[in-house]
């Protein structure tokens, strides 16, 4: 475990081109890259399954001490992985709440610690694992230290075999973890410095998506798929109804930025930007509002028998539109059981493949005075859920 533990931590970034990259090819065509390049974690596959990874003999590994740049607005996903004895022992590098979350699986003993300063601020941070028997030392920026002592009843033996390596996911059943959490990881690692390690690593995906030079917070989407929620999450109150509000540069969007609609009803309602007209259009059944792109901000609120929509700050500017069971036939049905998307037109079949995708960054969305976290939806992995492009 000495040496497992200090084959945890890795590194790779988010750069705006794949150049940085040194692809390979070995035995059945599979794709390499190295181990100091810069790597986007929150690439398109299964969620638990690591983006890249490597196996190695003990014997080879000659440093106890791994380091990498993480970079993440992200405040939940699994980082860095390792293990030995094919997954007895092992190691989970995560975010949880923002702050960096250790597990540790040895013997006949599992532990878990979280602490240090939060790291889903969008900066470059440094981090450093090594291992001084029986202690695993994570630290943070040179000076934050996040420190875990374990100590096993079984004989200590001299490590043989291999080790496993693995960035973005991790290579045992996720039930074993002592803390769960949310895997994907809309962030970035580079340069990695992995116990000396000069081989390259294998890739899980055809090929690397790239990495922004630099981000912002938002939720991004590049034109290729929705973010799908159950309305019923939201439930309509009394008085209130259900607000929704949505930050972002407008002027910069072009598609659709969401839709409402019920299975077996027509599309209730849209929100869609056209970058040609300059115009923002507002479709509630067959009622339509045409808004210039000019704003920030816009405030939308769903109500029993209404529907009102005001921009930036100017709430005495509010447009109301009436809702009845002649104009709105399925409003309440789809309240109950419809679905609320993000970044696209929700289609007529029960598979919501939707069409007239969202481009562009929302740097902010809330429902009910509450962030919502696209994580928390079905989505299209190419969505990124905490970043945009600067």
């Amino acid at each position: 475990m000495a040496v497992l533990c200090n084959a945890m931590a890795g590194g790779l970034l988010l750069t705006l081109s794949l150049s940085l990259l040194r692809w390979g090819v070995e035995g059945q065509g599979k794709k390499e890259v190295s181990g100091g390049a810069t790597i986007y974690l929150g690439q398109d596959r299964d969620i638990w399954r690591p983006l890249i990874h490597i196996t190695v003999n003990l014997s080879e590994i000659s440093s106890i001490k791994s380091s990498f740049h993480l970079r993440t607005f992200d405040p939940e996903g699994v980082v860095f992985y390792g293990d030995t004895k094919n997954g007895q022992d092992w190691f989970i590098l995560s975010l949880k709440d923002g702050i960096p979350l250790m597990q540790i699986s040895r013997g006949d003993s599992r532990v878990s610690v979280a602490g240090g300063p939060k790291l889903n601020d969008g900066k470059w941070h440094t981090l450093e694992v090594s291992n001084q028997d029986p202690f695993v030392i994570l630290e943070v920026d040179g000076s934050n230290k996040l420190v875990v002592g374990m100590q096993s009843r079984e004989t200590v033996k001299v490590l043989s075999g291999e080790l496993r390596l693995a960035l973005g996911g991790i290579l045992i059943d996720k039930e074993k973890m002592l803390v769960q959490f949310e895997p994907h990881m809309d962030g970035c690692v580079r340069r990695g410095s992995w116990l000396n390690l000069s081989v390259p690593w294998e890739v899980e995906a055809e090929e690397l998506w790239p990495c922004y030079q630099d981000v912002r917070p938002g939720s991004y989407f590049p034109g290729t798929g929705l973010a799908i929620f159950n309305t019923s999450v939201f439930p309509m109150e009394a008085d209130l109804g259900v607000k929704t509000e949505l930050w972002g540069d407008f002027s910069k969007m072009d598609g659709t930025i969401f839709s409402i609609k019920a299975p077996g009803h027509k599309l209730m309602f849209a929100l869609v930007a056209n970058n040609n007209t300059k115009e923002i259009t507002l479709t509630l059944g067959e009622e339509k509002i045409r808004m210039k792109d000019t704003f920030k901000r816009l405030v939308i609120t769903f109500q029993a028998n209404s529907l009102q929509v005001f921009q930036d700050e100017d709430e005495s500017e509010t447009t109301t539109l009436p809702i009845g069971p002649g104009s709105q036939p399925g409003y309440s049905a789809t309240w109950g059981a419809g679905h609320l998307a993000f970044g696209g037109l929700l289609g007529e079949e029960e598979d919501n493949v939707g069409s007239q995708f969202l481009t562009g960054c929302l740097e902010k969305i809330q429902v009910q005075g509450k962030d919502l976290d696209l994580d928390l939806a079905v989505k299209h992995m190419s969505i990124s859920s905490h970043s945009c492009p600067a």
